[in-house]
């Protein structure tokens, strides 16, 4: 094993420069090579000036470097007993790939570390103030991708539609209407839908409405991606004076299962 080469995959939120962890911020700066996806502040980097800066941006329907071409350059960059630093958005546990790193990383007997981020789903609930779960109303969340590798819908996007928990849906908006019509078919029409579009940036859109709206709310506001979706009464009940998510359950409405 070659002890001085390592991997790390950094978790650097959900994009505002402030929400990364102490740990993460230390691993930039020790790193040689920082491998940076779409979704990090640009401003991360100038925490270690020195370092070799690769883009490999990872965004949904743009061009982006391939899972292959960056295990490549993590292969290339180890082989030279260099510490690689691989930035990503979010958490590195979520919808993040990491598992095909930390193989790829074991496979050449390289050290690797994980270091967690905030996940998008978190900082944007905290943001404002959208419990992910209130009592008497939702006990749990589901974390869901919009699409799987096919690009299809998730089966787990099927329980969750049937479930009382508030459902989050990462890189859905390519399939919004297929999302839609299937929760219409398990939930009532005035069930909230909040979409957030760059969640935490100073360029963050926003827009709440129903099953039953959301879709013609989306056209009119011109949200697209990156963006979150978030389905549920609980995910509906912010609380924040200038957010702009301000809805209340209506009286005696009950969850159709």
């Amino acid at each position: 094993m070659n002890r001085k080469a390592k991997l790390s995959l950094v978790g650097c939120g959900p994009g505002a420069l402030d929400l990364i962890t102490l740990r993460g911020v230390e691993a930039i700066k020790q790193a040689d090579v920082l491998l940076y996806d779409a979704l990090i502040h640009p401003d991360l980097l100038l925490h270690n000036h020195g370092a070799i800066k690769c883009y490999v941006g990872k965004r949904g329907g743009k061009p982006s470097c391939s899972q292959h071409d960056i295990m490549g350059y993590i292969d290339r960059y180890t082989a030279q007993g260099l510490h690689v630093c691989r930035l990503k958005g979010g958490d590195v546990s979520v919808f993040a790939r990491a598992a095909e790193e930390v193989l790829w990383a074991h496979k050449l007997g390289i050290d690797v570390e994980m270091i967690p981020g905030i996940s998008s789903y978190t900082a944007i609930a905290a943001e404002h103030q959208l419990p992910l779960t209130h009592r008497g109303i939702s006990d749990s969340f589901w974390a869901v991708t919009g699409h799987t590798a096919e690009g299809l819908l998730s089966k787990d996007m099927e329980l969750a539609a049937r479930s009382n928990a508030t459902v989050m849906v990462y890189m859905g908006m390519g399939h919004l209407t297929e999302i839609i019509s299937l929760f219409l078919k398990h939930q009532i029409p005035e069930l909230p839908v909040a979409i957030i579009q760059n969640g935490t940036l100073p360029e963050e859109k926003c827009v709440l409405g129903q099953l039953s709206t959301i879709e013609g709310l989306v056209g009119e506001q011109g949200i697209s991606s990156p963006a979150l979706i978030v389905i549920g009464w609980a995910a509906a009940k912010a609380m924040a004076k200038n957010s702009p998510l301000n809805i209340h359950q209506p009286e005696n409405i009950a969850w159709v299962a």
